[in-house]
């Protein structure tokens, strides 16, 4: 059996590993590389291998950096079966036509450039049309039930506890070239105990060779409910100095579970009534199909729910979702303190730009981050406090206070990723780090080595392993 890393190898972006075994190639997760606009394209539109040449596809979650690439892999030539959850199946319909029209647009402005130095037009990497086709090769499968996907192969779902629909992929094999029998697990993203609206990572009982994330390989959370106080405390500082709140956040997953937080805090009267906008078309749209999966809550937001009045967690008085340009545009005249939630989450794109230049330069304003940013992007420049950024094209002083809160996250810290590992009662004969930054990776691999005795590995991109 071969794996091969081409993507979220010593970085977080473009989740892709090629798992070949009993003649089939089956692809995990194929997600955009994010970073650089013209770093970006390339990475992007050359795989690294034939997309013709797999047999299936399996995709653990429906965030962009493990699903974003799928129309361009169906438009390339794959026509396989692109195996997921439900949930993962019906977010994937938001939001792989949502990328295929930031594809359009880039492209319209790289276009735009070239043009003025003569030089010819690229094509977008995908188009919404590439989206919409892509979602035919999509089929379903629900946690817990193990389906045989091919000769030999069986496929189980575990719950990741990372977002609505995410999964941990369990594919025991029967190794017909080595006469074996081989169970590998992919961790895909891995939640946090204790975290809002979904079920908490299920626990995996054997593995043979772990590919698994690595995103704070080397960093520890604030515990949720202490993210939940800070939340609390920003709101009402900046309330006193007569000033709005600024949330860049993934329409995701992010968006919803600060949208339940903010109803909580609303209801116990611990922070002001005051306008609550969630500012982001595609954000409106997923809100509605969190809704349609009840199934996947936790015990906590289902309690919430049977209390008077709170039959929908994401709904309550003081909040309005905007999806019309001209309604997202008169938040620019909001003189009185509000609350913005927008997105893109990392602050390159979207909406959430014209709220930035609005505001980034009123120190009574906050920026409040929520989520990791990439390297290079507005969202990292924001978060390191540079004197002044760009956004679209022009420089602005950052006078805004900045805010981080870590506790918020949807992935796992170190010590929550060796719990996990921990766990697992028959250890893997091998273990593969993707999804961090090479620093992050490195180091929770000396910590499993140290803790577990593990044999680790963190590929590089590229890099082929025969286990």
């Amino acid at each position: 059996m071969k794996i091969s890393f081409h993507g979220a190898a010593r970085t977080v972006t473009g989740s892709k590993h090629l798992i070949e075994v009993n003649n089939m190639k089956i692809l995990l997760d194929c997600g955009l590389f994010q970073g650089r606009r013209k770093d970006a394209y390339q990475e992007n539109l050359n795989f690294g291998f034939d997309p013709k040449t797999l047999d299936l596809m399996i995709l653990s979650h429906a965030h962009i950096d493990h699903s974003g690439n799928i129309p361009n892999l169906t438009k390339q030539g794959f026509d396989g079966d692109i195996i997921c959850t439900q949930a993962t199946r019906d977010l994937c319909a938001k939001m792989l036509l949502d990328s295929g029209h930031i594809q359009e647009r880039d492209a319209e402005f790289v276009n735009k450039k070239r043009a003025k130095k003569g030089e010819d037009p690229i094509d977008a990497l995908y188009t919404q049309a590439d989206a919409l086709d892509s979602l035919e090769y999509f089929i379903s499968q629900s946690y817990n039930r193990s389906r045989r996907i091919a000769p030999g192969i069986n496929l189980t779902f575990l719950d990741a506890g990372h977002m609505l629909g995410s999964a941990i992929v369990v594919l025991d094999i029967e190794d017909q070239d080595e006469k074996r029998d081989v169970r590998l697990v992919f961790s895909g993203d891995l939640g946090r105990e204790g975290i809002p609206i979904i079920r908490d990572p299920s626990i995996v009982d054997s593995a043979d060779v772990l590919i698994m994330e690595s995103t704070y390989g080397n960093r520890l959370h604030d515990p949720y409910p202490d993210a939940e106080k800070e939340l609390e405390r920003i709101i009402n500082e900046t309330y006193q100095r007569g000033g709005s709140v600024i949330m860049p956040s993934f329409a995701v997953g992010r968006t919803q579970q600060l949208v339940y937080t903010l109803h909580k805090l609303s209801d116990q009267g611990d922070i002001p009534r005051i306008p609550i906008y969630v500012d982001s078309p595609l954000a409106v749209n997923v809100t509605s199909v969190f809704e349609l999966h009840p199934e996947t809550y936790d015990e906590e937001i289902r309690a919430f729910m049977l209390e008077p009045g709170n039959t929908n967690p994401f709904g309550f008085e003081d909040l309005t979702y905007i999806r019309k340009v001209e309604d997202s545009k008169q938040l620019n005249f909001e003189k009185n303190s509000c609350i913005i939630i927008s997105a893109s989450g990392m602050m390159e794109f979207g909406r959430i730009l014209h709220h930035l230049r609005n505001r980034i330069e009123n120190p009574n304003h906050t920026i409040l981050v929520t989520g990791w940013q990439a390297p290079h992007t507005l969202g990292r420049r924001i978060v390191d406090e540079l004197e002044t950024v760009k956004i679209f094209g022009e420089e602005y002083r950052l006078n805004a206070h900045v805010e981080v809160l870590n506790g918020f996250s949807g992935h796992a810290d170190r010590d929550e990723l060796l719990d996990w590992y921990g766990a697992i009662k028959q250890k893997p004969q091998q273990t593969f780090l993707v999804h961090g930054e090479e620093e992050s990776a490195l180091a929770l691999g000396e910590s499993l080595t140290e803790k577990f005795n593990a044999k680790v590995d963190v590929p590089a991109k590229g890099q082929v392993f025969e286990v």
